[in-house]
């Protein structure tokens, strides 16, 4: 599906140039407009992505997880995706899916040169795992999800002709990340902090071909980065487990995870259109 998606925008965008108009002038983008895009969104290869332990919750994530016997729980160790299975059996890669968004902006053209501003809000569908696998055999995941992302960002470019802009975009953003935990664990209990807001930065590029007067489209890669540094969840309950036992080094009030990296980030390829007032 992705390649068959891929191929469309690049067919359509090839096609536009026998479709401009030639009453276009050279004030062709100039102006408010307002648009979306839909495309696709892929992730990076987290390797070495794995989880941390905080045992005795000092705020320090730097502890081996110790069973009874002295040795480390989490010898299978860890992967970076989900889980196929309660043991190391490996794990899928993270998701990578579709994106949609919403935007409105406003461009001043002066000659060939172009300046502008962008606001965007949109969603994406892409999920971010990595696991950590005890000697019980038990599986720990830990996921994050875009409820949401707004950014703002300039923009300059460069006209060519009188109906296809060249153009480069950086600026801010601001996702509201959904981060949730699973595990086969049935013997501890488990809470999280849930959902957070984070600060960050989107650049990127793309093409843009004016149909007459007020409508264009174009094609657009823009990269993601959030720093996600907040979720923890706390593994607690039963008395005596790896978690809970202090005879090893540990809290009987539980011990503390967090994922490293903190890093969140994707790649997005994706088709726009805009109607120009």
């Amino acid at each position: 599906m992705k390649h068959l998606l891929l191929a469309g925008i690049a067919g359509a965008l090839l096609a536009t140039p026998a479709l401009a108009q030639d009453t276009v002038d050279d004030q062709a983008f100039t102006g408010i407009y307002v648009g979306g895009s839909v495309g696709f969104d892929a992730q990076p290869n987290d390797i070495g992505e794995r989880i941390l332990f905080d045992r005795n919750l000092d705020g320090g994530f730097n502890d081996t997880v110790l069973n009874a016997a002295g040795a480390n729980a989490f010898g299978p160790g860890f992967c970076n995706g989900r889980a196929r299975g309660a043991g190391n059996g490996g794990c899928l890669n993270d998701r990578d899916d579709i994106a949609y968004s919403a935007r409105v902006g406003w461009d001043q053209q002066m000659g060939h040169a172009l300046v502008g501003v962008v606001g965007e809000f949109g969603k994406s569908e892409i999920r971010d795992s990595v696991s950590a696998f005890s000697t019980t055999p038990a599986n720990y995941v830990m996921n994050r999800e875009i409820d949401w992302e707004a950014s703002i960002r300039g923009r300059a470019g460069y006209v060519a002709g009188e109906s296809t802009l060249f153009y480069g975009t950086f600026g801010v953003g601001y996702a509201r990340i959904d981060n949730y935990f699973t595990s086969t664990n049935g013997v501890n209990t488990f809470s999280d902090t849930g959902k957070s807001t984070e600060w960050g930065v989107l650049g990127g590029g793309g093409v843009e071909q004016k149909l007459g007067r007020n409508f264009s489209i174009g094609l657009e890669y823009m990269y993601h980065d959030y720093n996600d540094p907040d979720y923890r969840v706390r593994i607690g309950g039963a008395a005596g487990t790896p978690f809970t036992n202090a005879a090893t080094g540990g809290s009987a009030q539980g011990t503390d995870l967090r994922r490293s990296p903190s890093d969140f980030r994707w790649h997005s390829i994706r088709a726009t259109a805009a109607f120009r007032f």
